[in-house]
């Protein structure tokens, strides 16, 4: 019996205290200061990013091409056998197709992303559209279960895919809004929707001339896909009301390609053919269109 008090004493004893404790709190009479506090910064309640430096000629009236360096941050994208990236790859070709341009000194340049950081597809679109750009270039690296399926293509925007291959491409890059299964598009898809209901011929138009103009100006320095002008309805084109386009710089599951997009010699290649593009079709836009007599016979 002696034995059974002891015991009884040792596991009251605990709870005991730790009943007092519990209203020594809740009363009030007892009060815990921490030894330290964490605080996190969010970020603005706002969500907006903010703008990126537009580089090249102080004239403001020069034309601004926005350069989108696809996926990024957690968000790699495809890979390559050889561990290849996407991410990194696009990065590299935007930064040469920007350097192409600036050396040219016809156009303004901004990047919107510079760095390995994640941006949502509206997000891309968005600082485009505040920056007034009159071009949108998205660069990407294709990726197949083919490892022997090679080459570059150029996609404008289509409600309905051109063939499979392009249904198939559009729905994973549109994915890269999903993290861990939850979809940050939000309302935005709907407001950007309307816009291109409302430009949809003029600006399709123009993104099929851009992308005709890529393909001509890269045929001799660039190998294209067999089929190198595609329609696909990406959401990152489909957020805009302006010519725009998504350059697939070759295939990142194919090994020879990949080796391409790794090397500084023919990214270069690549930026100037691209850059040449651009130019023209700038250049092009700034020309007013003549006018047709109407001849006709009353």
């Amino acid at each position: 019996m002696e034995n059974k008090g002891v015991l009884i004493a040792v596991f009251a004893a605990p709870v005991a205290a730790a009943a007092l404790m519990w209203a020594a709190f809740s009363s009030g009479l007892a009060d815990i200061e921490p030894r330290s506090v964490l605080r996190i910064e969010m970020p603005p309640s706002s969500g907006r990013v903010g703008l990126p430096p537009v580089e090249g000629p102080a004239d403001v009236s020069r034309p601004l091409v926005v350069i989108d360096a696809g996926h990024g941050g957690h968000d790699p994208g495809a890979s390559g056998a050889a561990g290849e990236r996407e991410k990194e790859l696009t990065l590299l070709l935007a930064q040469s197709l920007r350097e192409a341009l600036l050396a040219a000194g016809k156009v303004r340049v901004a990047m919107t992303r510079d760095t390995d950081r994640f941006l949502v597809l509206e997000e891309r679109a968005d600082i485009a559209h505040r920056l007034g750009a009159d071009l949108f270039v998205s660069v990407h690296a294709d990726a197949a279960q083919n490892d022997t399926a090679q080459g570059a293509t150029v996609y404008t925007l289509s409600d309905k895919a051109s063939d499979g291959v392009a249904e198939a491409l559009a729905a994973r890059e549109n994915k890269a809004d999903t993290v861990n299964g939850v979809n940050l598009e939000g309302q935005g898809a709907a407001v950007s929707s309307i816009l291109v209901d409302l430009a949809r011929r003029e600006m399709r138009g123009r993104s099929l001339r851009f992308g005709e103009l890529v393909v001509r100006e890269g045929k001799d320095a660039v190998r294209f896909h067999e089929t190198p002008q595609r329609e696909a309805a990406f959401v990152v084109l489909k957020s805009l009301d302006l010519p725009s386009a998504l350059i697939e710089a070759g295939y990142i599951s194919n090994a020879e390609d990949a080796q391409k997009m790794r090397d500084p010699a023919w990214r270069k290649v690549f930026a100037g053919s691209v850059a040449r593009a651009i130019e023209i079709f700038l250049a092009e836009g700034q020309v007013a269109p003549v006018a047709v007599e109407n001849t006709a016979t009353p």
